[in-house]
């Protein structure tokens, strides 16, 4: 069972009260997929939305927030309460705000003048329009920006313990544990007859089971080492048939697919589970 530390790790993004035609939910999958884990956060009544802010705040302590400043959330005058965000926490908190596009360039010198000078938010301020794609662009470019992925690569989603890979080595066949997967790589472990694997091994139509996900590729093994517990870890590269690194498309989508419900669901469930008890 993955634990609140492993879901918790690693930098997030959280959106709060977008306008839905102006940052859709499916792009979150896309920004995962570039190594951004991203988040939208309404107000609703499971729990007052201060209360909201301050239980991601205190739980993903590594989190940076964009406050849609058109948005009406009761109580809630987002001048005055970015302004008090961004003094208590001062350099310990990544804010940045959007908002729709300005009819006048006035307008749009004043938010930006007001937030990001008198305030001094961390993150930007991203004029938002009536196209998604380009604003999708344009949040992908502030994201990568502010270094949103973090200190990670790909996004490794920690996997079920009924998730499995099945092997054959010189006609005998050998099943382990897959421990976690992303869309470059797994890792995984061998309990009884192990496998002779040595960096470089090539292994041909491996098949994976990753929380229920079933598909076959082509890997080669890239690293092996001993865990804590003496148990031996290797970690297997995705390979096509052409030899070169990844996967084919259709495994590609289906996986990053269960990678990013892997991901999101157990992050919802966190979140859900403290707002419900607050």
């Amino acid at each position: 069972m993955v634990g609140t530390k492993e879901i918790i790790m690693g930098r997030k993004t959280f959106f709060f009260m977008p306008d839905s035609s102006m940052v859709a939910d499916i792009f979150l999958e896309e920004y995962m997929a570039r190594g951004y884990e991203t988040y939208i956060i309404r107000d609703d009544k499971a729990c007052p939305f201060r209360r909201k802010v301050d239980l991601i705040t205190s739980v993903f302590t590594d989190a940076i927030l964009f406050f849609n400043v058109d948005s009406e959330v009761e109580g809630i005058n987002w001048r005055s309460y970015i302004a008090e965000l961004q003094k208590s926490y001062g350099e310990n908190i990544l804010i940045g705000v959007i908002y729709k596009k300005r009819n006048h360039p006035e307008a749009k010198n004043q938010i930006e003048q007001y937030y990001l000078y008198d305030i001094g938010i961390q993150c930007g301020c991203i004029e938002l329009t009536s196209d998604p794609m380009h604003n999708f662009q344009l949040i992908d470019s502030t994201l990568r920006a502010n270094q949103a992925e973090g200190r990670r690569k790909t996004l490794r989603a920690q996997c079920e313990a009924s998730s499995s890979v099945t092997i054959k080595l010189e006609g005998i066949q050998y099943r382990g544990k897959v421990l976690d997967v992303s869309t470059n790589h797994f890792s995984c472990t061998f309990a009884g007859d192990k496998p002779s694997l040595s960096i470089g091994t090539k292994i041909t139509d491996a098949q994976l089971s990753i929380n229920g996900l079933i598909f076959q590729t082509d890997a080669i093994n890239s690293m092996t080492r001993k865990k804590e517990d003496g148990e031996v870890l290797h970690v297997l590269i995705f390979m096509r048939k052409d030899g070169s690194k990844g996967l084919d498309e259709n495994n590609y989508v289906n996986l990053r697919h269960k990678i990013y419900s892997i991901i999101d669901g157990r992050a919802k469930e966190l979140m859900n589970t403290l707002f419900a008890a607050n």
